[in-house]
């Protein structure tokens, strides 16, 4: 009795970690081995000439993607859509919007990145359709109608407030009511507590399953109203605090409904975006019958550079997380990590790079990161595109703001800083296009570009690529465990295990540091020197 108790305790040293004492969770899965790559589909690569990327222009930069050692694509919207609000205002579930070409396309797409052992997910968003859209147009026509109650029709609307701006509530003379948007007025929620509008959701994802994609990220997917219209919203410091139109009771119902649709074809992923930076709201919906990932926007969506923020972030995604927790600073809805977070500094943009890539996580690159694209401004509301910019420039407006006060305003909420085309080359049109760009291109894209970078051996491009060979060489980097997960000096150190194999990231944020590699320890990647916004990978022994 006594040795079974020992073999036992000693069991459990062995199957928890040492710093946080959680269990780990080393399934083979695919997208645990997966660096992906999110690509804003209007400005990755235009194949015609009209300004706006497609799939042909995709399909042509695949080499480009699998040389850099990509393993997954996000793509953002591609669906039918009047891009109110860039494709997440889908008019046709069932169809690809011909501003990125069309289904045989997409499908040659989809072939040839599997041919490169590269899995596509693509964006779905079934909070709220277009008012394009066939349902939405049946349902205004008359109450009676059978597509009515596909959307949230009420005859007196309540307080809540779109998250774009001002009302949630358009009311339509056809039947003198108001329809519910929590987004733009364009945007008409589905009414998810109507059980035609759930079997109409299972349709669409089944669709694109039998197409062949490999998941899906799913839009403010804690946003569906499930329970309807309930209280009015509280007001906190002249704010509305988004309480009731969110994180309903039977959200979590429909994200059963949808995993179990999904799990009906083998080896398919599902990473949700839920609107919270709370690690405690976002915790609630990663398990096994939910989402496999959330995108944890407390680590993604840090506003300024902080490496103790940073840092406790990591030991909270560690602490909380019943799986592995996603990694990520940029995307389409924020401005680009060198001008956030590192202050225009490239080593340090690097440097977050390479804790994104090699801590415990799924890392999510967003286009141009790995050439250090920087945000582009508007200089005028000529050159604003994005619907929540310019929503908020007429807001400013309507409260007695003149024009520069307006702009200044609208740019604070402008997501198009993060949008601008790729940068492939210094000729014309960044070699984005031939003829011209649906947004403008940076200037410094004759200076900061993938053609010119690729020939500089230290350039941010290739050690990027270096990045990404390690962690996907590197089960270690892929599956480990952390023995140690430390803060000091801003200097964030961490050490993985898999299998006997120990691999150290060390990453400098402060002052210039020498380093001690322990007896038998193997360099991986940079050097025992550390200088500012510089880090080390070595291999703890042979």
């Amino acid at each position: 009795m006594q040795s079974k108790l020992i073999f036992i305790v000693l069991l459990s040293f062995f199957m928890f970690d040492s710093g946080s004492l959680k269990a780990q969770n080393t399934e083979k899965k695919w997208w645990k081995e997966s660096v992906f790559y999110q690509i804003y589909m209007p400005s990755y690569a235009d194949s015609n000439g009209d300004g706006y990327g497609d799939f042909k222009g995709m399909t042509a930069k695949l080499d480009y993607l699998q040389s850099l050692g990509i393993k997954g694509i996000w793509l953002t919207p591609f669906l039918t859509s009047p891009k109110v609000d860039n494709g997440y205002d889908i008019a046709n579930y069932y169809e690809v919007d011909p501003t990125y070409g069309n289904k045989a396309d997409f499908d040659v797409f989809l072939k040839e990145a599997h041919k490169r052992g590269i899995k596509v997910i693509m964006d779905m968003v079934l909070n709220h359709t277009s008012t394009d859209c066939k349902w939405f147009q049946e349902s205004r026509k008359s109450k009676d109608n059978p597509y009515r109650d596909y959307y949230i029709w009420k005859d007196k609307p309540n307080n809540w407030e779109s998250f774009f701006g001002g009302t949630a509530w358009q009311k339509e003379a056809e039947t003198n009511q108001y329809y519910y948007h929590k987004f733009d007025v364009r945007m008409a929620d589905l009414n998810w507590a109507n059980p035609k509008v759930v079997a109409e959701v299972q349709k669409v994802l089944r669709y694109w399953l039998d197409t062949g994609v490999d998941g899906f990220r799913l839009d403010v997917i804690n946003f569906l109203n499930t329970d309807g219209i309930t209280n009015d919203n509280p007001f906190k410091d002249g704010q509305q605090q988004h309480i009731n139109d969110i994180d309903q009771a039977g959200v979590k119902n429909a994200m059963q409904m949808i995993k179990s649709t999904v799990n009906e074809y083998s080896n398919r992923f599902i990473v949700g975006e839920i609107g919270s930076d709370k690690i405690e709201v976002l915790k609630q919906y990663q398990s096994q019958d939910l989402l496999d990932v959330v995108f944890n926007f407390n680590f993604g969506s840090i506003k300024t550079f902080s490496s103790k923020r940073i840092f406790d972030e990591l030991q909270s995604m560690e602490k909380n997380m019943s799986n592995y927790p996603t990694l990520f600073f940029g995307s389409h809805d924020m401005p680009r990590i060198i001008d956030r977070l590192a202050d225009g500094n490239s080593n340090r943009a690097l440097a977050l790079a390479a804790l994104m890539l090699t801590a415990k996580g799924v890392p999510f690159v967003y286009y141009g990161e790995e050439i250090g694209m920087h945000n582009i401004i508007a200089k005028n509301l000529k050159e604003m595109v994005d619907i929540q910019g310019k929503t908020h420039y007429e807001l400013a407006l309507a409260k007695g703001k003149n024009p520069d006060q307006a702009l200044k305003e609208g740019n604070e909420h402008n997501r198009d800083k993060s949008r601008s085309p790729m940068q492939w080359n210094g000729n014309a049109f960044a070699g984005f296009s031939k003829e011209k760009t649906w947004i403008k291109i940076n200037s410094d894209y004759k200076k900061n570009n993938v053609q010119e970078l690729l020939n500089k051996e230290n350039s941010i491009l290739n050690r990027y690529k270096k990045l990404i060979a390690l962690r996907n060489n590197e089960k270690a980097l892929q599956y480990g465990a952390y023995n140690r997960l430390e803060h000091k000096s801003d200097q964030i150190l961490f050490t993985r295990s898999f299998e006997g194999d120990q691999i150290t990231v060390v990453i400098n944020f402060g002052s210039e540091k020498k380093i001690s590699l322990p007896k038998g320890g193997q360099i991986l990647m940079g050097s025992t020197k550390l200088k500012t916004n510089d880090f080390i990978i070595y291999r703890n022994r042979n």
